[in-house]
């Protein structure tokens, strides 16, 4: 029974209390205090330094013809944007810079429309840059869309001029109602087709919404607070072990 109860009250030795622990902390609370108190005023500085984000956004309307549709699907465009146009301006960037664009472009289609979305997000110090990286993406995409709607006016005008000589060609001749109706049908709707062609604009260039798109600074500063508690908490124990160690190894 007496062997029974020193083995039990030896186990209780063993274990850390709350108390224990409560006391501890309050031993090391300076630590805490320290570590606490540094985190929170680098989360504090570093949300006043860090400069806002913005979404820098340009809008474009592609070239359209009848129907509702256009001279190119949106779809590759902004394959062309990705893939070869945007490459190229950042290539031409490093090669003066010697670095990189400081942002991203991003392209994108809005469902259901003929516009295509291009986005940049940066600091107010480059909305400068970014208005003149998206105004030579501009340029180059209504060069290409004018170049595919001059391509189709072309072949429309000459359908139409081709139309033209087969209705005289059939006028001089018998029994001919029928197919000059269907000629002149043809060439009212190619003349429709043809008038309807309009080709791309740039609808926005480089509007930035006025809300920033990085972290929000009240979240930066409890990230920073809540790392601090757990830091703090976590050295102050950490302090208590290490002085004990050390008062093992003087008794040694």
């Amino acid at each position: 029974m007496v062997e029974s109860s020193q083995g039990l009250r030896s186990q209780y030795d063993d274990e850390i209390s709350l108390v224990d622990l409560a006391t501890t902390f309050l031993k090391r609370r300076r630590v805490f205090y320290a570590v606490f108190l540094l985190v929170t005023l680098a989360g504090v500085a570093y949300a006043l330094l860090t400069p806002a984000k913005y979404e820098y956004v340009t809008l474009v309307k592609l070239a359209e013809k009848s129907g509702g549709k256009y001279i190119e699907e949106p779809a590759t465009v902004i394959a062309e944007l990705d893939s070869l146009w945007v490459p190229d301006l950042q290539a031409t960037y490093r090669a003066q810079h010697d670095r990189n664009l400081p942002f991203r472009i991003t392209a994108s289609n809005p469902e259901n429309t003929g516009l295509v979305r291009i986005v940049s997000e940066a600091n107010p110090a480059g909305e400068e840059l970014i208005e003149k990286t998206h105004r030579q993406l501009i340029e180059r995409l209504i060069t290409d869309q004018e170049q595919a709607l001059t391509r189709l006016r072309k072949s429309l005008e000459r359908q139409i001029e081709s139309l033209d000589t087969t209705i005289d060609m059939l006028e001089g001749g018998q029994e001919t109602g029928d197919a000059i109706a269907s000629a002149v049908e043809k060439q009212l709707s190619l003349e429709t087709d043809l008038e309807s062609l309009a080709p791309a604009e740039a609808l926005v260039v480089s509007r930035s919404n006025g809300e920033n798109t990085g972290p929000s600074r009240s979240l930066i500063v409890v990230l920073a607070a809540m790392l601090g508690l757990m830091g703090g908490v976590f050295l102050a124990f950490f302090a208590e072990f290490i002085g004990l160690v050390r008062e093992k190894a003087s008794e040694q």
